[in-house]
């Protein structure tokens, strides 16, 4: 049972960038999916999340407007296309699978680096 996150990369402000978040061992389309990133010296944060059913997604104030998440069931994969990015989204950023919002993440990808910065 695995996560991967991946597609991150240094890019200027302004512009966009798609993470992809793979699973191995289990199907993603039974899990809530969410995305955190962790920045240098700060804790790590919630930053978009989408339901199983994708009934919902929310987003951080700071992904508001953004960040959008989508699936591809097919693919076993979780996507988060973060658009006109900003130095301050420069982070780690990891994906997360839990089977409800009433159950905590149980599985957790490795992290991919995003920098953005002119």
């Amino acid at each position: 049972v695995q996560l991967q996150a991946s597609g991150g990369g240094l890019v200027r402000p302004g512009s966009s960038l798609r993470l992809s978040c793979t699973a191995s061992g289990f199907a993603l389309e039974y899990f809530d999916i969410g995305w955190f990133r962790q920045a240098p010296g700060k804790e790590r944060e919630a930053v978009s999340c989408i339901s199983s059913s994708e009934s919902s997604t929310s987003n951080t104030d700071s992904a508001k407007g953004r960040f959008a998440m989508s699936r591809d069931n097919a693919k076993n994969t979780v996507y988060l296309q973060m658009d006109t990015l900003k130095p301050e989204d420069t982070a780690v950023y990891y994906c997360a699978a839990r089977r409800s919002e009433m159950t905590k993440y149980e599985y957790w990808g490795q992290g991919t680096q995003v920098t953005v910065s002119s």
